[in-house]
């Protein structure tokens, strides 16, 4: 058996704490499936005695994390500092400058700098591995990189990000407002450090742009990402998604075509048949498509300790079976930077909510605007708002563009009786 393939691990949140569990619980059996055993030497994070619920003093301990690539008994850095700069993308380089493999959970930095990443481990022949930076236990990056490398795909989407997913799920069975789910998921502390990353939509534009590299062999473009997120949607909108036998949910999609990449993160509304409404709560999930296996879809815990822990110890796995190839699965040198789509260039049909006064002419003052635009009206329903004479109106849209789609919506707003923005919610048949 080959000797033991030694780690060092950057931060020890509760990811890397999770790291250290598996390691060392399941230490025979991940001796047994690597072919070699995979033994810690190095550990750092900011404090030294924080209590973590694990014993760390068989480990040299590193007060500063970029020193940990220039250690002689260390072949694989595990970087789980997070962050698109700084400490975290400096170790990162560093180890792979140094000739050592990188195992990295950060969604954000491999986003925005993992072509630059991947062509340095193929420079300096190590691996540059990331499993862990999307989706949690799932392994979709092995399996579009592995086994659907026979295909050629064509679209990747899905929920992927758990926070919102949930809070989407119990304003729909429990009938909470935002404010009130907002509440409970601050409490229960499921947001990032910094919420926007979830609530806007940007922790799942992290890990469409990875997707994109990995689906379609295309350089990592984040600053393509169109991106919104659920901060406007209301109970009055999932409970019209309902009657109209749809469900709202947080989707990320990409899709690639003559050279061309479309990539998006927003709300949509979706037939409430499809397998991937039905997953709620903070579960992932995501739908792959290609040429020779048609469509083929992953569920699971989309983040945590336990999951995410367990893709990093599986990237180390692959690693001590000498599985080293490319990072995106195809050489660095051979990514493509491909021509993004713009949303505007979207076609489809929209859900639009209006708060309006209850004023004689209002619907068709509304219509008329609609139609200056360009946009034909599928559905209109008027709702009562509050017992002040508010009303919204509802409306669903003929296929039109999202040009057409933003021209009316300026055009509404402008209108005196109108009472706040309107909401839009793209209508996706997936």
């Amino acid at each position: 058996m080959s000797d033991p393939l030694k780690v060092a691990v950057a931060g020890l949140g509760n990811v890397g704490v999770g790291v250290v569990k598996i390691l060392e619980e399941h230490k025979e059996m991940i001796k047994d499936r690597a072919g070699r055993e995979i033994q810690i030497t190095a550990v750092s994070a900011r404090s030294k005695t924080a209590d973590r619920g694990v014993d760390l003093s068989p480990y040299t301990w590193v007060d500063n994390a970029a020193d940990m690539a220039d250690l002689d008994n260390v072949d694989i850095v595990v970087e789980l500092i997070g962050g698109e700069e700084g400490i975290a993308f400096t170790l990162s380089k560093n180890a792979l400058k140094n000739k050592k493999s990188l195992v990295t959970a950060n969604k954000a930095m491999v986003a925005h700098h993992g072509a630059l990443l991947a062509d340095m481990a193929q420079e300096n022949d190590v691996a540059m591995r990331y499993e862990a930076a999307v989706a949690g236990g799932i392994p979709i990056i092995k399996a579009i990189g592995e086994g659907l490398a026979a295909n050629k795909l064509s679209q990747v989407y899905g929920i992927m990000n758990g926070t919102t997913n949930y809070m989407l799920t119990h304003m729909e069975q429990r009938g909470l407002t935002y404010d009130e789910i907002l509440d409970e998921v601050t409490e229960l502390g499921y947001l990032e450090a910094d919420p926007a990353l979830d609530l806007d939509g940007i922790d799942a534009a992290h890990k469409l742009a990875i997707l994109s590299s990995v689906a379609f062999g295309t350089k990592t473009d984040f600053d393509n990402v169109y991106i919104e997120g659920i901060r406007k949607i209301q109970g009055i909108d999932i409970e019209n998604s309902k009657e109209m036998g749809l469900k709202i949910k947080l989707l990320g999609m990409t899709k690639y075509e003559n050279g061309t990449l479309s990539q998006r993160v927003h709300p949509v509304m979706i037939d409430r048949d499809l397998p991937i409404a039905s997953v709620n709560d903070g579960f992932n999930a995501l739908v792959v498509d290609g040429d020779y296996i048609d469509r083929t879809f992953y569920q699971g815990r989309g983040a945590g300790e336990g999951p995410t822990a367990s893709a990093v110890v599986a990237d180390l796995i692959d690693i001590a079976r000498n599985h080293t190839g490319a990072a995106f699965f195809k050489p660095a040198s051979k990514l493509v930077e491909a021509s993004p789509v713009s949303i505007n260039q979207r076609r489809g049909e929209y859900y639009v909510r209006i708060l309006a006064d209850n004023n004689t002419g209002v619907l068709a003052d509304i219509t008329n605007e609609l139609k200056s635009a360009g946009v034909s009206v599928n559905d209109m329903k008027q709702k009562t708002a509050s017992n002040d004479g508010r009303v919204y109106i509802i409306i669903t849209t003929h296929e039109t563009t999202e040009t057409a789609l933003k021209d009316a919506v300026n055009r509404i707003d402008e209108l005196s009786v109108v009472l706040e923005p309107t909401m839009s919610i793209r209508i996706e048949k997936l």
